[in-house]
């Protein structure tokens, strides 16, 4: 009996040790296992902060190019009559960009170079059935002493064409009650002075009741 009995707790201790063997040489790749999938789920009513927003930068601003910015306004006292006009180029830079605005509701064309206004007249405009057009045009060629294949041979000096279809700055008889087929008429002399510091490629802005002043820029930028 007393055999049986040791041999008993003999048999159970070593049971015991081979358990814990069993523990202490377990694959630790299992272990590891165990411990991701432990660690991969989420905890019940955890409050996990989401990330700041990034502040998005703005484009920048494109810098206006300062030779188009108008820089001075020929002073002339009250509306510009028709067969009035105006030149003065003292003091303006002689390598300025040239640029010419048409107002269709003053009736009025001005020359600006390098943003300094050196000229300004009345004019003559279309009528409603054959309207000067409104937009950006480049002087596409120009003619001194130019006569019109359209309408008898009109005499158009200091012409400068626009258009493809015939719509020009040309020197005219600028008076009250006429009107052009859509060409923009300024007076002969103002036309020749016009004539002398233009060249191909030159802008012409035709507009509708745009005011523009000092420190505005002729080209929208």
């Amino acid at each position: 009996m007393k055999f049986n009995a040791l041999t008993g707790m003999v048999a159970a201790f070593v049971a015991l040790v081979g358990a814990a063997g069993y523990l202490l040489v377990q694959d630790p790749a299992h272990r590891a296992k165990g411990v991701a999938e432990q660690s991969s789920k989420p905890v019940a009513g955890a409050d996990f902060a989401k990330p700041a927003a990034q502040p998005t930068a703005s484009p920048a601003a494109k810098p206006r190019d300062e030779r188009f910015v108008i820089k001075r306004i020929l002073p002339i006292t009250g509306p510009i009559k028709y067969g009035e006009w105006h030149w003065d180029e003292t003091g303006v830079p002689a390598d300025g960009p040239l640029v010419m605005t048409v107002d269709l509701d003053a009736r009025v064309l001005s020359v600006f170079r390098g943003g300094y206004e050196i000229g300004a007249t009345a004019v003559l405009l279309g009528t409603t059935e054959k309207p000067t057009p409104l937009g950006k045009f480049p002087v596409i060629w120009k003619k001194a002493d130019h006569y019109s294949s359209t309408y008898d041979g009109a005499p158009m000096p200091f012409t400068h064409r626009l258009t493809n279809d015939g719509v020009a700055i040309h020197g005219t008889k600028v008076e009250k009650g006429y009107a052009s087929h859509g060409c923009i008429g300024v007076p002969n002399d103002f036309g020749r002075k016009l004539f002398a510091v233009t060249k191909v490629g030159d802008v012409v802005y035709i507009t509708r009741g745009k005011r523009i002043g000092k420190g505005d820029s002729l080209v929208g930028g």
